[in-house]
């Protein structure tokens, strides 16, 4: 659900005036605030791993809610004019109308890194607790007010795009934080009511930091991905399109690559003390990631590409075009996401997280490595070299993965069965 997000507002934003540079602004807006929210991504998944007494609630809380200040203060930082300019400008070279749309979008959004924090920290109690319908109740009230307040402003004060775009999203996170807060009382009483047992030992405040750094590095890493590529757009062969476009392929991969981004914390909460249901999370895994790559095959293959971006994202038909070859590129990506997810959870659930923080630096530096070849000295389009850097990326992380997973999984099960047998 979370994934019709993109794609409506590209829509919205793509019907309003000026919309290749409005299209430009949100995407780089949203670039950077999910690059400032990283470190509160991996909430949910320590609240899932870790949340099981009042003592280990209480000072997760407490350290949620200390990053969710620092990250709010960052955003602030990157909103003082002079570091926006040095950013925004002199590095990433935005054209100015793109900036100075960007830097209101941006203003817009700085409840955003916070309200994220808040949510995926209570939605990891839910998961946890087993209550994920109350989740997908969350990203109902989410998509709604999103929509709504999208809705509203586009019909009666048709401000900017990219300003309509980032009060939507701001308001539906912020909506859906409360109520998942609401929505986990039952799951907070009963946690503040379960005592600490002495075999598990206290979660202090080091043990959480020890075990959510390289979590949150992951985030950092990996959600620094965007923001570069908007830096590399920037200064390769048709820098505006491919800004314009990029948001709205990014989209329509999202909402296959979606299906997968919650597998983590599935993995988590059902795998077993001793890895029992290893062979099946896999097996599923497999089914899954399979199904979301064909469905956007069947997109991108299609003639359903010219429907997406011209009937439905509203891009005029050379935007349109633009799209349909990194979308084909990123055909593939949903599998592997759903891979990626598979593996973390092995890993997080073991407390083994180095190696994901790894893996995450191996995927960037493909990337870093990847975009000057393609955009730079090959003269690739910047949107289609910047996707095809993403897939060369994301292929070296999960292969880096092999290892440390099977590894983990096999200590398991040498551990469950007597004399060392595994199947």
């Amino acid at each position: 659900m979370m994934a019709a997000e993109g794609p409506f507002l590209a829509a919205i934003i793509a019907r309003l005036a000026d919309p290749k540079f409005n299209l430009a602004a949100w995407g780089v807006a949203f670039a950077f605030a999910v690059l400032v929210e990283a470190p509160v991504i991996m909430i949910m998944s320590a609240s899932t791993a870790l949340a099981r007494d009042a003592t280990s609630f209480r000072r997760l809380r407490t350290f949620t809610y200390v990053l969710n200040a620092v990250v709010t203060g960052v955003m602030l930082v990157v909103l003082i004019p002079a570091v926006f300019h040095a950013i925004m400008v002199d590095a990433i070279a935005l054209p100015q109308e793109v900036a100075d749309l960007t830097y209101v979008a941006l203003w817009i959004l700085l409840p955003w890194p916070g309200a994220i924090g808040y949510r995926r920290f209570y939605q990891g109690l839910l998961i946890r607790d087993g209550r994920t319908r109350r989740v997908a109740y969350g990203t109902i009230v989410r998509l709604t007010t999103m929509a709504l307040t999208a809705l509203v402003l586009y019909v009666t004060l048709a401000p900017p795009g990219a300003y309509v775009g980032a009060a939507a999203l701001a308001a539906g996170v912020s909506a859906e934080a409360i109520v998942s807060r609401l929505m986990a009382r039952d799951t907070v009483r009963s946690l503040c009511a379960t005592t600490p047992d002495p075999s598990d030992g206290a979660l202090g405040y080091r043990m959480i930091v020890r075990f959510y750094y390289p979590l949150a590095l992951t985030s950092l890493i990996g959600l620094a991905v965007q923001p570069m590529l908007t830096f590399f757009m920037g200064r390769a062969p048709a820098p505006v399109e491919s800004l314009a476009v990029f948001p709205v392929v990014a989209s329509l991969s999202f909402i296959f690559r979606a299906m997968g981004l919650s597998y983590q914390e599935v993995v988590i909460a059902l795998m077993g003390k001793h890895y029992d249901e290893v062979r099946a999370l896999g097996r599923f895994a497999l089914g899954l990631g399979l199904a979301s790559s064909v469905g956007l095959a069947l997109v991108a293959l299609t003639p359903l590409a010219g429907i997406w971006f011209g009937a439905i994202s509203g891009l005029a038909p050379d935007l349109a075009r633009f799209a349909i070859v990194p979308t084909i590129v990123l055909i593939p990506i949903p599998f592997l996401s759903v891979i990626l997810s598979f593996q973390r959870g092995i890993l997080v659930v073991a407390h083994e997280t180095r190696p994901i923080t790894w893996a995450t630096a191996i995927e960037v530096i493909g990337i870093v490595i990847g975009f000057p070849i393609l955009g730079w000295k090959l003269g690739m389009v910047g949107v289609t070299a910047a996707t095809l850097a993403f897939l060369v990326g994301r292929s070296a992380g999960i292969v880096y993965l092999l290892r440390p997973s099977v590894r983990v999984v096999r200590r398991q099960a040498t551990e469950r069965t007597p004399g060392g047998m595994w199947e």
